[in-house]
């Protein structure tokens, strides 16, 4: 049997407890835990479902932040795309490394096939044609 249980959202509460001197009066925290995002909520799991779902399954950031609202949980399109944003600066180190990879060969093999892009709301390819929904 192949059963499904769909993803969940887990908040993780790091407790910082504040310790203080009694004779010299010095107060010490513990260090907070190194985030991806600088003071950013998204953890990196978060940030990796987004890119793969951006980038892999071709679900844009309006309709990944509609899917996150029917869980009860309010990413704006906005904050998602600062989220790819910075996990692009993030990933870039990785990028330069592939990118001298593939240059470093005698030949580049490319496949230049144009894939026609709905916008959002409209019914239109980018390249202006509209979409038949009859013919589906």
């Amino acid at each position: 049997m192949l059963e499904y249980v769909p993803a969940r959202f887990k908040v993780i509460r790091h407790v910082r407890p504040k310790l203080a001197c009694g004779r010299c009066d010095t107060i010490v925290q513990a260090a907070a835990p190194q985030r991806p995002i600088a003071r950013g909520m998204a953890g990196p799991g978060l940030l990796a479902h987004v890119l793969v779902a951006k980038y892999c399954d071709h679900l844009p950031l309006y309709r990944q932040s509609a899917i996150y609202a029917r869980e009860d949980v309010d990413l704006p399109r906005s904050t998602l795309a600062g989220w790819v944003g910075e996990s692009a600066a993030l990933l870039q180190p990785l990028v330069e490394a592939i990118r001298r990879h593939v240059l470093a060969g005698a030949t580049l093999h490319a496949d230049d096939t144009p894939v026609p892009v709905l916008e959002p709301g409209r019914g239109l390819h980018q390249d202006g044609t509209t979409l038949d929904v009859r013919a589906r």
